[in-house]
């Protein structure tokens, strides 16, 4: 396979369409829930997968067994709370009226063309830091600046491990790149950890009545907080807090840095993936846009419908084909579209396959299903199994706010000529970018 796989790389995601197509192959949920939940257990994190993300240390997106258990019981319990909630709502609806907002109006009256995906980058970015930290980067803006923690992080998984070790030696290449991004990584978080720290030093503890917290607060609160109820937007189990790991986590610097930096990397770049190719498959289907349109003009007010509008969230809650939309935008393109797994021990697929050998590797693409999306196909997009994303809500709350505030206010047309097509990625970007022309639909 290697002298293809390296001739095509570039087009990797086309190619496994095309092979797929050639031996009748599709995605079959019925492998998957093998894979990802009914033997869950024989299919733990890679050694090789910790090494290409080795940046990301210890976090939820890297541990596995007891380690990951731990995490994600804290992460669900944090992430589920009213309070975060609040702070969802507040966060992403605000920053679509001042950030995303005011850009699109400036490029419409100037007339420019705009990257879409770079400023949804730029305003998952700003979201996901306030969430988290409840700092503001401010990267959405007419100047555009450069962030350098906001850049991408170049991935080791198209580079040959022989090369790697080679540029790891030399100081070169890809991996000086990310030398060089880690540290950037490190510092900023760093800084933001100690800010947090400083700020809770100097006010008294939260309260359950406040209005809203970010998640790296939640984080650093004592225990006894998680213990107050009713707290949660979902039923939890009984926590006894005294003596579950879960709770017990030493939360130390490093353990806030990882922790940080997983939920940074995947808030930001799976969420601004999938806006982006959603308005682009809108704007090249007229039937669906005008759908949204006329679901969008149930939910506003008589007689306001005929003007700019933003939408709060008890109206993007009732926006059912929206929603449906989004789902189906996400099993033609999810953000993550290829996943591979190794079985620690001699395993059979329910359709007979075997594995004789550990080290024999199962890998799917989770964008080739046909026909319409079933709720195995749309939960594909964020995982299933007991690895199900925490943040499923949080990106379709973002999603919404964004994807109904632009459909109803502008008309966004790809400009003549600019391709679309997708990069060879560990996250689906499009590799050129999505150059836009907008217009105000109500000027």
């Amino acid at each position: 396979m290697l002298p293809s796989m390296l001739r095509h790389v570039n087009r990797v995601h086309k190619m496994c369409t095309e092979i797929l197509g050639r031996t009748g192959g599709t995605l079959d949920p019925v492998k998957v829930h093998h894979v990802m939940s009914s033997n869950f257990p024989n299919f733990p994190k890679e050694p090789e997968f910790m090494k290409m993300f080795d940046v990301l240390g210890d976090g939820i997106f890297n541990s596995d067994a007891d380690l990951w258990k731990n995490q994600r019981k804290l992460a669900r319990v944090l992430i589920n709370h009213q309070r975060f909630y609040r702070f969802l709502v507040k966060t992403s609806l605000g920053k679509v009226e001042m950030g995303l907002i005011p850009i699109l109006n400036h490029v419409f009256e100037q007339g420019l063309i705009v990257d879409l995906q770079d400023l949804f980058q730029r305003f998952t970015f700003d979201t996901t830091c306030i969430l988290i930290t409840c700092y503001d980067p401010s990267c959405p803006s007419i100047e555009f600046p450069d962030v350098p923690f906001a850049k991408a992080l170049l991935m080791r998984h198209v580079v040959l491990e022989t090369v790697w070790r080679i540029q790891s030696w030399l100081g070169i290449g890809h991996k000086k790149k990310l030398s060089e991004a880690w540290k950037t990584l490190d510092r900023v978080i760093n800084k933001y950890v100690s800010m947090k720290k400083e700020e809770m030093s100097k006010k008294d503890e939260l309260k359950e009545g406040e209005e809203a917290v970010d998640l790296l607060t939640s984080y650093l609160i004592e225990e006894d907080t998680f213990n107050q109820a009713p707290f949660s937007k979902v039923p939890l189990d009984p926590l006894n807090l005294k003596t579950d790991p879960a709770f017990n986590l030493k939360r130390d610097d490093k353990f806030l840095r990882d922790t940080v930096l997983n939920l940074m990397l995947v808030g930001r770049d799976t969420t601004s993936s999938a806006l982006t190719w959603f308005i682009w498959l809108v704007s090249q289907h007229p039937i669906v846009e005008e759908k949204i349109i006329e679901e969008l003009k149930l939910v506003i007010p008589e007689g306001e419908t005929e003007k700019s509008q933003l939408f709060e969230e008890k109206e993007l809650s009732k926006l059912v084909y929206l929603h449906a939309a989004l789902c189906e935008s996400l099993r033609l393109y999810p953000p993550v579209p290829i996943q591979h797994k190794e079985p620690t021990q001699v395993d059979t697929l329910p359709t007979g396959h075997r594995w004789n050998l550990c080290g024999e590797r199962i890998a799917w693409s989770s964008s080739q299903s046909d026909g319409y999306l079933t709720d195995e196909q749309s939960n594909m997009s964020h995982l299933t199994g007991p690895r199900t994303c925490l943040g499923k809500e949080v990106a379709f709350t973002q999603m919404k706010a964004v994807s109904a505030a632009i459909i109803h206010n502008y008309n966004v047309r790809v400009v003549k000529g600019h391709p679309v097509v997708p990069n060879a990625s560990i996250i689906l970007y499009m590799k050129h970018g999505l150059k836009v022309r907008v217009a105000n639909r109500w000027i």
